[in-house]
């Protein structure tokens, strides 16, 4: 009954590090009902469209808006278009923070703890109040991360004919999606 929780402390690291392992950025596909990542498009007017790359958390900014603009060129493509340009490009970084508390410190309470001291009487004591690192409001100990989540939108005009080469905005959806289609990270084949 001793060794138990050093037990259970090394099954949840190993655990969590199977899990973090797993984690893969975004694959490049339409967002459904059972994952809110990935591409979504809505045609707004007859030469217009909006165009979403949501990505989670593995997910760069860089690849969010590759996906985006690959996305934009492939609908320019199947609506019978040569370039689009876009009216509107924003992307968005939602960030959240997640906290991992010390299972060596746990155990002891909001701020009772293993905490090295001198007291005034003279004496050292490896016990007291105020937390694992000396004083109060200095927490249990544990990590604290940044988790940043990126979503790109354009909302897009296509058109046929050559690119205006004067507009900066303006790209060729064959030169796209030649460009950016081998960059950007595809689902992985279904295993039989």
């Amino acid at each position: 009954m001793r060794h138990r929780f050093p037990r259970l402390v090394l099954l949840a690291a190993t655990t969590a590090l199977a899990l973090s392992a797993c984690a893969t950025a975004t694959p490049y596909g339409p967002a459904g009902p059972d994952s809110r990542y990935g591409y979504s498009d809505t045609r707004v007017d007859s030469d217009r469209y909006r165009i979403n790359f949501a990505g989670n958390s593995v997910t760069s900014r860089e690849q969010v808006e590759m996906a985006l603009l690959l996305r934009a060129a492939e609908v320019t493509v199947e609506s019978g278009n040569d370039w689009f340009s876009t009216v509107n490009r924003v992307t968005d970084r939602d960030v959240r923070y997640t906290s991992t508390m010390d299972p060596w410190y746990g155990s002891y309470g909001p701020y009772w703890g293993p905490s090295w001291r001198y007291y005034s009487r003279g004496y050292w004591s490896p016990w007291g109040w105020g937390g694992p690192w000396g004083g109060p409001g200095y927490g249990f100990g544990g990590d604290v991360r940044e988790i940043d989540r990126f979503e790109a939108s354009a909302e897009i005009v296509v058109r046929s004919g050559p690119k205006p080469a004067d507009d900066p905005n303006a790209f060729d959806a064959r030169e796209v999606i030649n460009n950016l289609g081998p960059r950007v990270p595809r689902p992985a084949p279904p295993t039989a």
